[in-house]
């Protein structure tokens, strides 16, 4: 091909307009977000006391916790959605900071006995089934946008898709969920939010090279 023939071809190319990697993250997001939520209505309600959980620390913290995780993981999304190192990791630090707070004061509140029962708590399954439920639109959604950019690291890029994802699953399952010790979000949120952010990662890996 000669020089002139692919400059016009590139200049041709560089007429069409492109959409900002966010916003078609934010749309992907919307809209599989939008599918979680229709699932969480038809599938499920609210707790019966949430009027009353609203005016209490832990139920109050566990949707904090989430939606800042969701929050950071977005940031970290954006910024490994482009063809750059991915810096300030440490942004994802920011929810697992609350979450310890949130156990120490529980832990120095509470009676040690109470410890494991807090734990253990009544819907661990449901908890390990329904957030990774709640996350897989949002996943897909995301992932197949991040398709549109140029992710340095996929793995990386699949990973922070699965915690907004996860994130959100979270918030939504928290609604119905009776337990609210952090102890109880400490061990089996995070093992479910784990879960859909080591497969997105998997998909990711194999999905976005390029």
């Amino acid at each position: 091909m000669k020089t002139e023939t692919l400059i016009r071809l590139l200049a041709a190319d560089n007429t069409q307009p492109v959409t900002p990697i966010g916003r078609s993250l934010a749309a992907a997001f919307t809209m599989g977000g939008s599918v979680s939520v229709l699932l969480f209505v038809l599938t499920m309600h609210p707790r019966a006391d949430i009027t009353a959980a609203l005016y209490t620390p832990r139920f109050v913290s566990k949707l904090l916790i989430c939606l800042s995780l969701a929050g950071a993981a977005a940031i970290l999304l954006i910024r490994a959605a482009r063809p750059l190192p991915s810096r300030r990791l440490s942004i994802i630090a920011i929810p697992l900071l609350l979450l310890i707070v949130a156990i120490v004061i529980e832990l120095s509140v509470m009676p040690a006995s109470t410890w494991l029962p807090r734990l253990i708590g009544r819907n661990a399954r449901h908890c390990l089934s329904l957030i990774p439920l709640l996350s897989l639109a949002p996943a897909a959604s995301v992932l197949i946008a991040l398709t549109r950019g140029a992710p340095l690291r996929p793995a990386l890029a699949g990973a922070a898709a699965g915690l907004v994802a996860g994130g959100f699953g979270a918030v939504l399952y928290g609604l119905t969920c009776p337990d609210d010790s952090p102890l109880f979000v400490g061990t089996w949120y995070t093992l479910a939010i784990g879960a859909v952010a080591t497969a997105s990662a998997w998909v990711g890996n194999r999905l976005l090279r390029w």
